[in-house]
């Protein structure tokens, strides 16, 4: 026998073991709750057989049934809040197999050469992960039901089959090539060997169980009767939780260890070199949801194809920092997007995904909150971001030093030299604080962003950046104000960054150097480097500039 497969055997042999341990807590759980009925039943027999008798083992009879009678009512409030409740799924665009046939003979190809189950579906994830994810817990079993996923694309949802669902990370189908993308999936689906074996899939559910019931009673509970039957289920279920905890853990690196060892006997040497790649893909993801979907989301708009936008980013990526030798080569074999039937549905409807999970936008398109194209997003993001920003920048200086009750004072023209001019001779923190606070009141008079309660999954929102500070509101304000004056002034045009978001164009292209002239003026009061920056783009400061 081979040394991977005595590593694999291994890791099956302790995740084994260890999946005994935690139904070994569960089961003096169950013995725990069931001694006082026993004890009970035997003080019922004896009594019926003349083998006791008199007052004081009358008194311990109708004691200890008493007893056995609240502890089973007890373990069966425990048992139906653990079974009812329902362990948080994580939020997918759904695929069935019409959509993606050759994904889906993919994947069986690969469960075959692996000898383990095939998954019982394929699900896209916005995120550079892929993982198993178990959908038969009982709860998700009495809602399981056939339906269509986001944006019409057919999807299974909440599939009652043992086997696992595969979750895979959509940027990697755009990015990686065919056979990456398998080499890549084969220690995952090589998971679904040690998922169907009975111990370690019972133990899966009741921890999965315990951890819902706990989510359960931690939240928000209608009716005092609930209040307390939630406040007695809670410290149980955290109690068994603490208890089978360490073994769960070790179930898992055993079942990771075991798949691991299984996958090595397909492409192995290909995994290798496909592990760049999701580094690569991971870079590239994050930089193109922090600087370019983030400011769209921010104005009410979700870009359609951000799967199609992570090729365009990691492409610019590896251009500037030669990251791959052989790039071009690459680029020049089949992508595992062409496994699906409609790739760009897919990339609208993960993109959707996308925006709720990291900004909490609506579930449906509507007036303030509709997709744009990537050839639209310069005039429709960039443009109206800009503007917008100029023509905030503009109000907060029409409203400073205004006496609260007086007269408002006429508008001054919205010109650049205008904030210059205040810049350079008043304090760069009042103004900060004042657009800060005009910041906060139009976010909060806007409609409010979706609670995990939403999701019906208990699924939270991941926030992509901190809440922005004063001095950094301030600087993308005036940064905005010098671009739309170069728009207007300068013949320049707005345009977008693949890794930087939006950018200003002049003559075709990218001026990267503003934003250090616009710091030495906030920071250090000097103008005088913006100034000559504005004299060498031909921006006319004293011009008025376009608002929205």
């Amino acid at each position: 026998m081979s040394g991977s497969g005595m590593g694999g055997e291994a890791g099956a042999r302790s995740a084994r073991s260890r999946a005994l341990a935690v139904l070994r807590v569960r089961s003096r759980a169950l013995a725990f709750a069931l001694l006082p009925a026993a004890v009970a039943v035997v003080l019922l027999v004896a009594d019926v057989q003349g083998r006791i008798d008199g007052r004081g083992w009358d008194t311990a009879r109708w004691a200890v049934t008493g007893a056995a009678a609240v502890m089973l009512l007890a373990a069966a409030a425990v048992t139906a809040v653990i079974v009812r409740a329902r362990p948080a799924l994580s939020p997918t665009v759904e695929l069935a197999e019409s959509s993606a046939p050759d994904l889906y003979r993919l994947v069986r190809d690969l469960a075959d050469r692996l000898d383990v189950p095939a998954p019982s579906a394929i699900a896209l994830t916005p995120d550079c992960d892929s993982w198993l994810e178990d959908r038969t817990h009982p709860a998700h079993s009495v809602r399981a039901r056939l339906g269509q996923g986001p944006s019409g694309i057919p999807g299974v949802r909440r599939r009652t089959d043992a086997a696992p669902v595969l979750v895979i990370g959509s940027p990697f189908l755009w990015w990686m090539r065919v056979g990456e993308l398998r080499a890549i999936l084969a220690p995952v689906v090589a998971g679904t060997g040690p998922s169907a074996q009975p111990d370690i899939a019972s133990a899966r559910r009741f921890v999965r169980g315990l951890d819902a019931a706990v989510a359960v009673t931690s939240g928000p509970s209608a009716g005092r009767g609930a209040r307390l039957v939630l406040g007695f289920v809670g410290p149980v279920a955290r109690m068994l939780l603490r208890g089978c905890r360490a073994h769960a853990a070790e179930m898992e690196r055993g079942v990771a260890a075991a798949a691991s060892e299984r996958a090595q006997t397909v492409d192995y040497g290909l995994r290798i070199v496909a592990q760049e790649q999701v580094g690569l893909a991971y870079a590239g993801w994050d930089r193109l949801l922090t600087r370019v979907a983030l400011p769209a989301w921010r104005m009410g708009r979700w870009p359609s194809r951000l799967d199609a936008g992570v090729v365009s980013a990691l492409t610019e990526l590896s251009r500037r920092d030669r990251l791959a030798e052989g790039f071009a080569s690459r680029l020049g074999e089949r992508p595992a997007c062409d496994l699906l039937e409609e790739p760009g549905a897919a990339d609208e409807a993960a993109s959707l995904l996308a925006a709720r999970l990291f900004h909490g936008g609506p579930a449906e398109t509507g007036p303030d909150w509709s997709p744009v194209d990537w050839q639209h997003y310069p005039e429709e993001v960039v443009d109206r971001k800009w503007r917008a920003e100029a023509a905030r920048l503009h109000r907060v200086l029409d409203g400073m030093g205004t006496r609260p009750g007086a007269e408002p004072v006429a508008a001054a023209a919205p010109t650049l030299a205008r904030v210059l001019d205040h810049l350079a001779g008043q304090d760069g923190e009042v103004l900060a604080a004042a657009i800060a606070a005009a910041v906060a009141v139009e976010e909060a008079a806007g409609p409010p962003l979706p609670s995990a309660d939403v999701w019906g999954d208990s699924v939270p929102l991941f926030p992509l950046q901190p809440p922005r500070t004063g001095r950094e509101l301030l600087a993308d304000h005036v940064t905005a104000m010098v671009c739309c004056a170069a728009v207007d002034t300068a013949g320049a045009a707005p345009g977008l960054d693949w890794l930087d978001g939006p950018a200003l164009l002049v003559d075709g292209e990218r001026k990267g150097d503003l934003g250090s002239r616009v710091l030495a003026l906030l920071e250090e009061g000097d103008v005088e480097p913006l100034r000559r920056w504005l004299v060498g783009v031909g921006v006319r400061a004293e011009k008025p500039v376009r608002l929205v």
